[in-house]
């Protein structure tokens, strides 16, 4: 399933929404449209915090099996994360809120929801590289 590649690739994208979020905030909610309300740019901020603590388990626990019983709850919080932020991006894009930029972060979300999704629900074939 390989499960190292799926971990480095999400820690990287992770970790680069991550950063943007926490250092970019008042450029993002301008980019949208949005005041630059304080609470406003604390909830970005939080969103960016919330990214980087996934990216840096998802590096720290690359070379762990993720399909396992100890690897299943970073599995499935991943996949949470990702289903859910897939949905929400998806429903955006219906609503016409920026649907180029929008649908392709959903693409994107929905591809790494799908991979953890199959990690960690579809037990591996015997003898398959992790």
């Amino acid at each position: 399933m390989y499960t190292k590649l799926l971990m480095i690739l999400s820690a990287s994208g992770m970790a680069l929404l991550g950063l943007g979020a926490s250092f970019f905030p008042q450029e993002i909610l301008g980019y949208c449209g949005l005041p630059n309300e304080a609470v406003a740019v604390l909830l970005v901020q939080g969103a960016g915090a919330l990214n980087l603590g996934f990216a840096i388990l998802n590096w720290m626990a690359r070379t762990s099996p993720i399909g396992g019983i100890y690897g299943r709850p970073i599995g499935l919080g991943n996949f949470f994360h990702l289903a859910v932020m897939a949905v929400a991006l998806v429903k955006a894009a219906i609503a016409d809120q920026h649907a180029y930029l929008v649908l392709g972060a959903a693409a994107a979300y929905s591809v790494f929801a799908v991979w953890f999704g199959v990690v960690v629900f579809v037990a591996p074939k015997p003898g398959s590289a992790t």
